[in-house]
């Protein structure tokens, strides 16, 4: 049931077709016939999710674009156009604004998944810095669209986060300079955000592709964290996980449009709804949620340089993964102090963010300060000594095994045990 792709085109157009462009061949054997682990779970259904909501951004984006007018005095003024006068433009827009939260909710899950299960070790490691690559793509398209309505929120989260830029030491306010297209954030900046906020989703979409050619080399990781051996470890992508994974989406959307047909302003700050001035700043300026543990990062250190500086290594330093963990195993099924430090790196993270969202003062700040050395010390402390000291469990033989391994001998076991008897009742 999981053996090589097998397309043969029938009819002779097909076969001519195909002949010359193997493109319906190509897509058989990448997700019909293409073999996976049999123990995958439901967390490898975030893959599926992120293209489908990757898909909804840009169609969505855009026919937002249509009726959007990228001018400093027009932009807020079309915004409510769109949300008033232009046919379901309110459906379009909670669906686009609640659609980046619902990438980042999936894509969040998607990188803690392969953190537990060590998905980032070799042979995949180009595969994980590929997904980082469109994490950290996503993060800057996100940023450029909530800067696009052009309300109070908009503009003083544009210049709270363009203006680290000017703690690089010599050439930091020509950078800033630059994205600002002048000296403060006006038409020319959003301009320039509105232009790269329109692009990147392309380059997002061509990296995806990237990603998924790079997964189909080596094939999905899973629970257990063991190679595939055999066929007996595998089966076909469809249609066993084509029903998993299309389950997972329905679930998935049912959620997404309980946000945008019920709550559609709840993860949205009220500030926005007010036309930028540039004469009156908010009381507290605070980015979207997928954001607000990096910039807990950012507020605990009273040097702007150092902030700006911990934030970015904060980010980029998920990119190394692959090289910071050291041990061999790659489950955290298998590795029992891992899977308490990892916990506690969820716990950490999750904290960050709630300091984010807070005032930066008193309590805030101190806890903030200490989740953040926490939050590296995982990183270039305790992984690499985790890998050196930590004692794992014994791996499964196989994949097979680790499915059906123990109920699956112990009912063995148990039916020879019925047979052994039987001749003698």
């Amino acid at each position: 049931m999981s053996g090589e792709p097998t397309y043969v085109p029938k009819s002779p157009l097909a076969q001519w077709f195909e002949s010359r462009l193997p493109v319906i061949g190509l897509v058989h054997s990448s997700f019909v016939a293409f073999p996976n682990p049999r123990n995958l779970n439901y967390w490898w259904t975030l893959g599926g999710i992120l293209s489908f909501m990757l898909a909804a951004q840009i169609v969505t984006g855009i026919v937002l674009v249509m009726h959007y007018t990228p001018q400093s005095g027009l932009a807020f003024a079309s915004v409510e156009h769109i949300m008033r006068d232009v046919n379901y433009g309110w459906l379009l827009r909670y669906a686009h604004a609640n659609g980046a939260s619902m990438f980042f909710f999936a894509m969040y899950i998607h990188m803690f998944r392969g953190m537990y299960y060590g998905s980032y070790k070799s042979p995949r490691e180009v595969l994980w810095l590929l997904g980082f690559i469109i994490y950290f793509l996503a993060v800057a398209t996100a940023f450029m669209g909530y800067v696009l309505p052009w309300g109070q929120m908009s503009f003083w989260g544009a210049t709270v986060i363009t203006s680290l830029f000017s703690a690089i030491p010599l050439v930091g306010d020509s950078i800033t300079t630059w994205l600002w297209g002048g000296y403060a954030v006006d038409n020319a900046t959003l301009n320039r955000f509105f232009s790269l906020h329109y692009l990147l989703p392309f380059m997002i979409a061509g990296v995806v592709v990237l990603h998924i050619w790079a997964l189909h080399v080596h094939g999905s990781n899973n629970p257990a964290g063991i190679e595939k051996k055999t066929s007996k470890d595998t089966l076909p992508f469809h249609p066993y996980f084509t029903v998993k994974d299309g389950f997972a989406l329905v679930c998935f959307i049912a959620f997404y449009a309980w946000f945008v047909f019920y709550v559609p302003n709840y993860l949205s700050d009220a500030d926005n709804y007010i036309e930028a001035n540039p004469l009156q700043t908010p009381v507290h300026i605070v980015p979207e949620w997928y954001y607000l543990p990096f910039y807990a990062i950012l507020r605990s250190i009273p040097s702007k340089l150092g902030g700006a500086s911990a934030m970015f290594i904060a980010v980029f330093v998920i990119a190394f993964l692959p090289w910071l963990d050291t041990s061999r195993v790659k489950s955290a099924a298998f590795r029992p102090l891992y899977r308490i430090f990892f916990w506690l790196f969820v716990a950490c993270t999750i904290l960050l963010g709630y300091m984010g969202s807070q005032p930066p003062e008193g309590i805030y700040v101190i806890a903030a300060r200490f989740l953040t050395v926490y939050y590296f010390l995982h990183f270039f402390v305790i992984l690499p000594l985790l890998g050196r000291y930590e004692r794992p469990k014994p791996l499964p033989d196989s994949i097979y095994d680790s499915v059906l391994g123990k109920s699956g001998k112990a009912a063995v076991a148990d039916t020879t045990q019925m047979q052994i008897r039987e001749p003698g009742q």
